[in-house]
């Protein structure tokens, strides 16, 4: 399995030779590497319905035919956009050919500002996701405050790699990410949403130097991990 950051909270996963995108927010977003036009995943993974992580996914399904994961409002939404959705919700799981998706707690928001900026939609409860595939697991944990079932996970699953957010503001800053990481025992930890507009702006290379030595990696845009 390899992973590559991509700004923001964009992941891309290859694996059982399929490409995964989650929250693919590309147009726009300066802190990408990424463009919109070029990718061609098989599957999109969103954790809600917030613009900066929903981005281009319409477009780029409706180029490249991939699926979409989404919790059931957002993919609801979705497919009536064209797309091929298939809805999820928190504490489901669903096994994949490119392997199982199962959704968790996020404490967020989630809603879909359309284009023209006179209308808000409501698209459900805001998620994190856990991958399963080639016997790695991987957590990533969308936009959420500090949460005590984050425990829970870390003692129901062995957690490869956890993406967490440390911008603070809308999300964990680095303080509590540092305890979710904890409670999460996840094996690497890469920090994620910050340093993509001013408000969310942190230092990932000293949140990583605190997690437990050598677990927290500070990935730039374009780089990889291999599981």
């Amino acid at each position: 399995m390899k992973l590559s950051f991509h700004g923001h909270s964009v992941v891309k996963v290859i694996t059982n030779g399929q490409t995964i995108l989650i929250d693919p927010y590309l147009t726009g977003n300066g802190a990408t590497d990424l463009n919109a036009q070029e990718e061609n995943p098989d599957v999109i993974l969103l954790t809600h319905g917030h613009n900066d992580h929903v981005g281009d996914t319409v477009e780029i399904a409706k180029k490249s035919g991939a699926l979409v994961v989404a919790p059931f409002e957002l993919a609801t939404y979705l497919g009536w956009q064209g797309v091929d959705a298939h809805p999820m919700h928190i504490g489901g799981s669903h096994t994949f050919d490119f392997g199982t998706v199962k959704l968790t707690q996020a404490f967020h928001g989630s809603s879909y500002t359309e284009a023209d900026n006179e209308k808000i939609v409501y698209t459900g409860m805001p998620a994190g996701i856990l991958l399963m595939a080639e016997g790695q697991t991987v957590f990533h944990a969308g936009d959420t405050a500090l949460f005590s079932d984050m425990k829970m996970y870390g003692e129901q699953h062995k957690i490869d790699l956890a993406f967490l957010p440390i911008g603070d503001n809308f999300t964990m800053g680095p303080d509590d990410a540092l305890l979710a990481a904890k409670w999460l025992q996840a094996k690497k930890v890469v920090p994620i949403h910050y340093d993509t507009f001013p408000l969310i702006e942190q230092d990932g290379e000293a949140f990583a130097a605190k997690v437990n030595p050598g677990d927290g990696i500070p990935m730039k845009a374009g780089d990889e991990i291999e599981l």
